[in-house]
């Protein structure tokens, strides 16, 4: 598994982590992630998951890094402390990696809620804020009203078929030396149609997905190619891809094992700069 360092901070994260949207897969997958190198786990207040997410690492915390959201309408700094107390509660843990803004609320002075964002560090509870969906102007301001605590990350929906956050946002992160977690990479499981269940063989699903799509002409038809190119899944490929940008990580959520295998097989290799192009030019932007 390939490493990233989260922001300026020193610390050292795998590429591929683990979602947790949506998540039923219970603890195996996750535990498998983990034995792969992907110990980076992502949760939220809103998603339910926090429980197995702390149920999947109990006897191997200090071994992961679990970052977990505080709901947009839970901003206010009463709010966030209750919060927090309640994720810790269902982790089963006496900290999280990471606490992050799950959304934006313009009805919540953001002042007051870094307020409580950076009390949660200073108190033990918290090593590092990031937030979530924010734009350019929301960074701004969320890091302008911090007294001492960077913003170290914004997890955005990021995919080859939702290439948005390249217009501003992007450039934006990665100039801050900011974090970017790509979420939904996968474009909701659209971008991994066809592949080979992580068997990587290269083989007859990806020769038979080819014929089926020859002569379309879009961008489906060109990621099966690279795919076929370098021997892996069509899902390893489309995560290749999000991870080849500069302080990109991705995190996409899977029920099975075979599937999370799959996934953390995306690293450890890289596409060419002519497959990559080749991806930007079948799914533009």
């Amino acid at each position: 598994m390939e490493m990233k360092e989260l922001a300026s901070t020193g610390v050292m994260l795998p590429e591929i982590g683990l979602g947790t949207w949506k998540y039923s897969g219970g603890v195996d997958p996750l535990r498998r992630g983990i034995e792969l190198g992907a110990f980076l786990i992502d949760t939220a207040e809103m998603y339910s998951t926090e429980d197995v997410v702390g149920q999947a690492v109990k006897d191997i915390r200090d071994q992961t890094f679990i970052a977990t959201k505080v709901l947009g309408s839970n901003l206010r700094y009463d709010q966030v402390m209750r919060a927090m107390d309640g994720s810790l509660k269902l982790l089963d843990m006496e900290y999280v990696d990471m606490y992050q803004l799950h959304w934006s609320n313009s009805s919540v002075p953001i002042a007051e809620t870094m307020r409580a964002m950076e009390e949660l560090v200073d108190s033990g509870r918290v090593k590092y804020i990031g937030v979530s969906n924010f734009s350019v102007r929301e960074l701004e301001e969320a890091q302008a009203a911090m007294k001492q605590h960077p913003i170290v990350s914004n997890q955005v929906l990021y995919s080859l078929k939702r290439r948005g956050i390249e217009r501003d946002l992007l450039s934006y992160c990665q100039d801050k030396h900011m974090t970017v977690m790509a979420y939904t990479p996968l474009a909701d499981g659209s971008l991994a149609l066809g592949a080979s269940s992580g068997r990587n063989d290269g083989g007859r699903v990806l020769r038979r997905a080819a014929r089926r799509l020859a002569g379309r002409g879009d961008g489906m038809t060109v990621l099966y190619d690279v795919a076929g190119e370098v021997g892996k899944t069509t899902a390893q490929v489309a995560l290749n891809w999000c991870t080849s940008h500069p302080y990109v990580m991705a995190i996409p959520k899977s029920n099975s094992v075979a599937r999370t295998e799959e996934n953390c097989l995306a690293s450890g290799w890289r596409l060419s700069e002519e497959q990559v192009g080749r991806l930007d030019e079948a799914f533009p932007l």
